[in-house]
């Protein structure tokens, strides 16, 4: 068994926030949409053939890829869809980096999504964790002219500190590094910021990466997409198809092409979300905390008093869930969901009992 054993490979998987079984809790830990998808999602479900269940699905999803096209107005060959963005990035990862030369490494910064050093760890890519300032921004320069630069990752509006930077900033790295991939993730962009893919026609190294997991309230349908150049599309459809045609499921592009045409339902959702995270950012001052501007759909809190880790813990026991890491530089922050109008008044509710 010990020889067995060392023939399996070991690897630290990527931790998520929890997902507890009750219902009568205040889940504030994953950046969910505190809102329901779309009344044509919905609606759509209702129709669905079953008797599609039981065919393969479209290898080309083309009905969501259609969809983005029409909404975004990018051609739909220069569109990639996949599981969820998660799987569109692990993707990228494989497609675009673990081909690096001797001595170049990924760059990301030290703080960000935590996924990244794990696909990194299983596709065996050398990576170099690119410290953030000490309000947690990128700085740009660390990202150009860096001679050891494979290529270049990193979330904007950034995950977890929420901070997102000027279109100008991400165009100066993609410039400066015409003969590397540069991919930005762009999760939350639809809470604050401009994106990048306007970008994608004067770049032909530039991915940018979205979800409907956020702003359109489609986290367990598990539908993310990536712009890009024919050339970077055309290569990551390669790898895909090159163990698995069929990763998205039918339910899945159906239902995510009708959120992604309900543009009215899903600016809606974005202004609500963005409404009530100005009036948590107001509360949370209130009571002490301090954190930087939001773009997101969360808040990346720290009081000035009282450690983070006593602040979940306490939380918790109230049933009231919020992501916290036992992590250099920022054990003692909380990232909080921005979540309903009932939900942010018992969360500062319970918050003023607490820290108050």
């Amino acid at each position: 068994m010990r020889g067995l054993k060392d023939r399996i490979r070991q690897i630290a998987p990527y931790v998520p926030g929890e997902q507890p079984k009750e219902r009568d809790i205040i889940k504030l830990n994953t950046n969910e949409c505190p809102y329901p998808p779309s009344p044509m999602l919905l609606a759509a479900l209702k129709e669905f053939p079953g008797e599609d269940l039981r065919r393969y699905s479209d290898t080309e999803a083309g009905d969501l890829v259609q969809a983005l096209s029409d909404v975004y107005g990018v051609p739909a060959d220069q569109i990639f869809v996949g599981v969820g963005s998660d799987e569109v990035l692990a993707l990228a990862f494989q497609t675009f980096f673990t081909e690096l030369s001797d001595g170049e490494h990924l760059l990301f910064p030290d703080v960000t999504y935590s996924f990244y050093p794990v696909w990194a760890e299983l596709y065996h890519i050398p990576v170099r964790a690119v410290p953030t300032d000490d309000g947690f921004k990128i700085r740009r320069e660390d990202y150009i002219g860096q001679q050891d630069a494979g290529g270049i990752i990193f979330p904007n509006p950034n995950a977890p500190t929420s901070i997102c930077e000027p279109l100008a900033f991400v165009e100066e790295i993609v410039r400066s590094n015409p003969d590397k991939v540069v991919i930005v993730d762009e999760a939350y962009i639809d809470f604050g910021g401009e994106s990048a893919v306007s970008l994608i026609e004067r770049y032909e190294n530039l991915l940018v990466v979205q979800t409907g997991s956020k702003s359109r309230a489609m986290a367990g349908l598990r539908v993310g997409w990536a712009f890009g150049s024919r050339m970077l599309i055309d290569a990551l459809k390669a790898v895909k198809f090159s163990f698995n045609s069929y990763t998205m499921n039918s339910p899945a592009i159906a239902l995510g092409a009708a959120a992604i045409r309900d543009v009215d339902y899903w600016k809606e959702l974005c202004r609500r979300i963005i409404s009530t995270r100005e009036r948590l950012s107001s509360g949370l001052r209130e009571l002490g905390f301090s954190f930087p501007e939001s773009s997101a759909n969360f808040l990346f809190a720290k009081h000035e008093t009282i450690s983070g880790e006593e602040v979940f813990q306490t939380l918790k026991a109230r049933k009231i869930y919020v992501r916290h890491w036992n992590a250099p530089r920022i054990g003692d922050h909380l990232r909080i969901t921005v979540g309903t109008e009932e939900e942010t008044d018992a969360l500062l509710a319970a918050l003023q009992e607490i820290v108050g």
